[in-house]
């Protein structure tokens, strides 16, 4: 199945994290439900640093595959990852069906450094993306469709390709050197293969739309799908802002700190999710691409508020 971003109403997909122990798996396949219900274009599922999730990703992958209608979107790291435990991974995730993956850099574990060895020996996603498409290449290089009318005649056809994507960075990338170093990336990453961008989190809709114009103006070609994540609290909030180094959204920050309830904070949240998603659609974005936390209520209040999600498309309280 390929990643669809043309059918409308507009396109959406999540993302979810495999579940940290037994007990949550059950509570996650009823949100995988919920969040399939409403016709998303692919579900993408999280792969932990150095392996740590790895089983239970391809679990996850799988569920999704087997259970729903919805295309799995498994990410891949380079950051703790050999070219030959790559090369096996990928080989496993094909040989389950699954087709569609996110190729990331990553980030190193707390406590290491950029120069450790653990980084491993893949240094880039575009890297990644190359070995993604050689590896499909190698285990099946062409298809074959038997000839009606002719037995044991078959028509050798052109491999179907696997559907990349890659992230991209509205505001930079921490380690970024200079300011269009993140677009280089990009055209590397397009380059060796990609055929789709996923952003990480952005908290203005200008951020986005002003670097897919700086993007397109620089060549890259590929659809750029926005990355929004519903900030429900200040704590959230200051956890994203250390792992990604984003700076303080001050607007979104105040809001949340003088809302005294979780119920109020979590409005806040939802409301600032759903404008940002409705002006990137109105600029122009190929879909809406949120962040899931494993909890489908939010996201889907962000997309009802924003209009992108038709009422009608929800499940009835009823069967919730």
């Amino acid at each position: 199945m390929s990643i669809d971003l043309s059918t409308p109403p507009v396109p959406i997909s999540f993302e979810v994290y495999p579940p940290r122990s037994d007990a949550g798996v059950a509570a996650l396949h009823e949100t995988i439900r919920h969040l399939a219900s409403v016709d998303p274009r692919f579900i993408s599922v999280t792969y932990g640093a150095g392996g740590s999730t790895g089983g239970r990703s391809l679990e996850l992958l799988t569920h999704i595959l087997r259970e729903t209608h919805v295309e799995p979107l498994a990410h891949l790291t380079c950051v703790g990852n050999s070219y030959a435990a790559a090369n096996a991974l990928i080989r496993e995730f094909l040989d389950a069906g699954i087709t569609s993956f996110l190729a990331l850099r990553g980030d190193p574990p707390a406590g290491v450094s950029e120069d450790d060895v653990f980084l491993g020996d893949l240094d880039s996603a575009a890297q990644l993306v190359q070995l993604i498409d050689c590896v499909q290449a190698e285990r099946e290089p062409y298809s074959e469709a038997p000839i009606p009318g002719v037995p044991g005649a078959v028509r050798v056809a052109e491999r179907p390709r696997v559907d990349i994507a890659v992230a991209a960075f509205p505001n930079g990338h921490p380690r970024s050197r200079h300011p269009f170093e993140d677009i280089d990336a990009l055209l590397a990453k397009q380059a060796a293969g990609a055929t789709l961008a996923i952003t990480q989190l952005f908290f203005h809709a200008d951020d986005y739309l002003a670097f897919v114009q700086r993007s397109r103006e620089a060549g890259v070609t590929i659809p750029i799908l926005p990355g929004i994540m519903p900030i429900t609290s200040p704590t959230r909030l200051r956890r994203v802002l250390d792992l990604t180094g984003e700076q303080l959204p001050v607007d979104l920050a105040v809001a949340l700190d003088v809302e005294p309830t979780v119920e109020g904070q979590r409005e806040v949240g939802v409301a600032h999710a759903a404008r940002l998603a409705r002006e990137v659609v109105d600029g122009g974005a190929p879909g809406v691409h949120l962040y899931a936390f494993n909890n489908h209520e939010t996201v889907l209040d962000v997309l009802s508020e924003a209009g992108v999600l038709a009422p009608s498309m929800r499940m009835p309280d009823a069967v919730r």
